[in-house]
């Protein structure tokens, strides 16, 4: 039986897409506190979301599609061997983070880009929260990468890590040129709010 798409759009609606055959099984709604998801929507103009977190869709590129706006897509990283994270560069909306290497096949996808976040379910798992003596501590952490191991290796049995639409999988390469961030900035960005976190 053929499931509803989710659909994902940046703020200003010139990148269209969806999640195809979608239910809240298909991956791990996930919630981080970390300072690297934290420089990098203050990095794309977004308001600071500490002491809130950032909301992540863990989930497999295969599943999605863009229907509109693709030539606005934009790619950073703070550091060479860092995540990518994927943004509209239209209009500085944060869509999508997703490891450098496309056969470690998964995306989180920012929940900034879905409209409508009902259909994720509940959060089950958070990382980096903050703790009243300066550390950080997870929830549900071993259940999502748990999860997304488990759906990294059916993507390499089935051969269905080919299809990314944010690689060109033949050559391994980003589907956009990755504009590497000068070492510092993420200290720099958070050097300049009330809360500048850990070095």
């Amino acid at each position: 039986m053929t499931r509803a798409p989710l659909d994902l759009t940046c703020a200003c609606g010139q990148i269209k897409g969806y999640l195809r055959d979608f239910a809240p099984s298909v991956g791990t709604h996930a919630e981080c506190f970390c300072v690297d998801c934290r420089a990098a929507e203050l990095h794309l103009g977004q308001a600071d979301p500490a002491p809130g977190p950032v909301g992540v869709f863990q989930t497999t590129p295969d599943r999605l599609t863009f229907t509109e706006g693709t030539e606005n897509l934009a790619v950073f990283s703070f550091g060479e061997k860092n995540l990518l994270r994927w943004y509209a560069a239209c209009c500085g909306t944060p869509l999508f983070n997703t490891p450098r290497n496309p056969r470690l096949s998964f995306v989180g996808i920012r929940t900034a880009a879905i409209p409508d976040t009902g259909p994720l379910g509940p959060v089950t798992a958070q990382g980096f929260i903050p703790t009243d003596d300066d550390k950080t501590r997870h929830k549900g952490i071993l259940r999502l990468v748990g999860a997304a191991m488990a759906r990294i290796a059916m993507q390499r049995i089935t051969g269905r890590w080919r299809n990314n639409p944010l690689f060109d999988t033949a050559s391994g390469t980003p589907a956009r040129p990755v504009t590497v961030l000068p070492r510092g900035t993420r200290d720099a960005l958070l050097s300049g709010t009330d809360r500048p976190g850990k070095k």
